[in-house]
């Protein structure tokens, strides 16, 4: 499992998630995310292009770094979502707190 995070030239902050989301490595992706936030970041696209699986562990932490992006001031999208976790999205209701596009290209076009 790894994070990568990388900003794109409009300056939002593309984080990757190649592998799965779960228990083992969710605290990962919240310190990369407020590190991130607390170095100026607002706009964030996290890329499920490579994520095969999220776990309820997972959907947790993605709850509370959009919470944390948006108390400040910023704003979250997801991209690259397969069928089987956008599925897991809709069936959660998870699908009406978070933006979700097709593609991460999607994601960083529509801030």
């Amino acid at each position: 499992m790894a994070f990568t995070v990388n900003n794109d030239p409009n300056g939002v902050v593309v984080v990757s998630v190649n592998g799965q989301l779960i228990v083992g490595n969710r605290n990962e992706l919240k310190k990369l995310t407020i590190e991130a936030l607390e170095s100026g970041g607002s706009n964030f696209a996290f890329d499920f292009s490579s994520t095969g699986y999220i776990d309820s562990s997972g959907l947790g932490v993605l709850v509370s770094v959009s919470k944390k992006i948006r108390e400040a001031g910023g704003d979250l999208r997801l991209g690259g979502l397969n069928e089987d976790l956008r599925m897991l999205f809709e069936l959660t209701k998870l699908d009406t707190l978070f933006k979700i596009c097709d593609t991460i290209e999607d994601a960083v076009n529509d801030f």
